[in-house]
């Protein structure tokens, strides 16, 4: 065999025996046989004119030219590995199930559009995703995506803006503003029944505000404490006080006079979504094709 004449399937055998420390651990691997498995290595030592391995009947190491060797054959191999992933990426059709994690007031103003689209253009693809308070490891719960405000993104995901600022909304019904007064100023909430919010840990969320540089953080008082926003609308709706919801999950009432904002420069934009997910050479086909929609979506938005 000439060094010309070098496949792929040699170099994978010699690292897998380099990996495995055994010829016959590495041939299962391979599923192959023991004895083609050493013809291999054998056939490809002969093309380089170099032992890489010391055999023993007890053991296998490599020599130090098979070290040095291998180094430099690692990484190639791994390149040539994802280079091929790309190519089949490129050129499968997306489909199959792809999951996603995200706080449900981000899942119903970005992600949704963003979803619905993705599915009309690969009706092979079946999107499961999973609305919840609390922060998940996506990795080890099994899933694709997640969606979060940046700074609650782990830094070593890869990041992909949505362009969608994140702005909390402080409302009350018509008719309890106009039976209570409005609030003037952040102190004021503390005369006011507010509707407390139970966090997924069971703890209170308190109100964050913010207003030309200044943080106000308010434990407010209020005789509800409740953990569902659609919940927390429905008391607002019928007069039970002031919350504090994001903006989109509010924009309905508010153009339906339904609810109205008070403190409204106490409430800047905060962090912009994201979408992340892991560092992985060769994503799959649905996984690929969905990120590249999102940020088609993003650049619309801009």
């Amino acid at each position: 065999m000439a060094i010309s004449r070098i496949g792929l399937n040699e170099l994978e055998a010699a690292l897998a025996v380099a990996r495995r420390g055994s010829f016959r651990q590495a041939a299962i691997e391979l599923n192959v046989s023991t004895s083609a498995l050493s013809t291999t290595i054998a056939k490809l030592e002969a093309a380089i004119d170099t032992r890489l391995f010391n055999r023993t009947t007890r053991s296998v190491s490599l020599t130090e030219a098979g070290i040095l060797y291998l180094q430099q054959v690692g990484p190639a191999l791994e390149n040539m590995r994802a280079a091929l992933g790309e190519v089949r990426t490129r050129h499968a059709e997306p489909a199959g199930v792809l999951r996603i994690n995200a706080f449900a007031s981000a899942a119903r103003s970005a992600l949704l559009p963003l979803m619905l689209d993705f599915l009309q253009r690969y009706p092979k693809v079946h999107i499961d995703l999973v609305t919840e308070g609390r922060l998940v490891d996506i990795v080890a719960d099994g899933f694709d995506l997640g969606l979060r405000a940046r700074n609650l993104v782990p830094a070593d995901m890869i990041v992909l803006p949505l362009g969608q600022a994140q702005r909390y909304a402080i409302v009350a019904s018509p008719a309890y503003l106009n039976t209570h007064g409005r609030p003037a100023s952040p102190a004021d909430l503390l005369n006011h029944p507010c509707i407390r919010i139970r966090l997924p840990n069971g703890g209170i969320y308190p109100w964050h505000l913010e207003k030309d540089g200044e943080h106000i953080k308010l434990e407010v008082n209020g005789q509800l404490t409740l953990d569902d926003a659609s919940v927390v609308k429905a008391a607002l709706k019928a007069g039970a006080g002031l919350g504090l919801l994001m903006e989109q999950d509010v924009q309905e009432e508010l153009d339906a006079r339904q609810l109205e904002r008070v403190l409204q420069d106490w409430t800047p934009p905060r962090q912009e979504l994201c979408l992340y997910y892991p560092n992985r050479r060769n994503p799959s086909a649905t996984l690929k094709a969905f990120i590249d929609l999102a940020r088609e979506h993003a650049r619309g938005e801009q």
